[in-house]
């Protein structure tokens, strides 16, 4: 089976879970917006970049040709795999009206603090002029994809972020879990400024301490999810509408990974969700190819 990503790690480690699966183009660290307004290359400095995978991860999308690597020899195509994790950081956008998606990667080579002294400014993600832009940019994906006639072998996954690391149960928002997660704060705090009187520390130190108390990487991981799945609601409710199939699961349908390879995060999920995810895309794929059997 071979399948095109304009996506992320979601898409891409699925895949290793569909069998006699091939990933022959993978577009990742890429808005959609670049799809209508690139900057290129010139005046962007990438040297920094010690991978050549995130070099030409961040050279294509500054050259807005993501959906063309997607979709190059489309008649060999099985599946194009879309996802919405990369749109989370926003993208910077120049006077003159180009764009450029603010991924890790254009932060850590220092891209993006070069933009900002070129007279660009960060769009946020999840706001009303990101979700435009953005808007625009994904009708530019879809319309390729259909004069391209791929559009009907294209899925959306539609996964939320997990809000709990692998063992825990997701977390709830009621009145009652919302006291006892303060309590359980206020005992840390405690037991903290404890710690810093008796190793000498001043009341006023240990009163910071019980001020300020900095949150569990659980509460950290929940509280990211809770933000970005709200954040993306209307983004994934109108791509949904868009694509021809979607596979969908909630935030309480999967957990954090906290092994995983690239290190837990939200949207780095257990081998049993990839694996749950590639069996319905499989289910999919087989069911409309007996549809299409005489």
């Amino acid at each position: 089976m071979k399948i095109a990503i304009f996506g992320s790690c979601v898409s891409r480690d699925t895949c290793e879970f569909i069998p006699e699966s091939e990933v022959v183009s993978y577009v990742a660290r890429q808005s959609v917006t670049s799809l209508y307004s690139p900057h290129g290359t010139e005046g962007v400095d990438v040297s920094g970049l010690d991978s050549p995978f995130q070099r030409r991860m961040v050279l294509s999308d500054l050259k807005g040709d993501g959906l063309r690597r997607v979709t190059q020899n489309a008649d060999d195509l099985d599946l194009v795999l879309i996802d919405l994790v990369d749109e989370r950081r926003g993208y910077w956008l120049w006077p003159n009206g180009t764009t450029m998606t603010n991924s890790l990667e254009i932060e850590a080579c220092g891209a993006g603090a070069a933009a900002e002294r070129q007279g660009a400014r960060l769009v946020e993600f999840g706001t009303d002029e990101h979700f435009a832009a953005w808007k625009r940019g994904f009708d530019t994906l879809i319309d390729g994809l259909r004069k391209l006639n791929v559009w009907d072998r294209t899925v959306l996954l539609n996964i939320e972020w997990a809000g709990a690391l692998d063992g825990a149960p997701h977390p709830r928002g009621d009145l009652l879990s919302q006291l006892g997660r303060r309590w359980r704060k206020l005992q840390r705090g405690i037991r903290e400024a404890i710690r810093r009187l008796s190793s000498g520390g001043t009341v006023m130190q240990a009163w910071e301490y019980l001020r300020v108390v900095k949150p569990t990487e659980a509460e950290e991981f929940a509280d990211r999810a809770t933000h970005a799945n709200l954040d993306y609601l209307r983004y994934r409710k109108l791509a949904a509408q868009s694509v021809r199939w979607v596979i969908t699961r909630s935030s309480e349908q999967v957990r954090i990974a906290p092994h995983h390879k690239w290190g837990p995060e939200p949207f780095h999920y257990r081998d049993q969700d990839y694996r749950s995810i590639g069996d319905s895309l499989y289910t999919l794929l087989n069911c409309q190819e007996q549809k299409r059997s005489p």
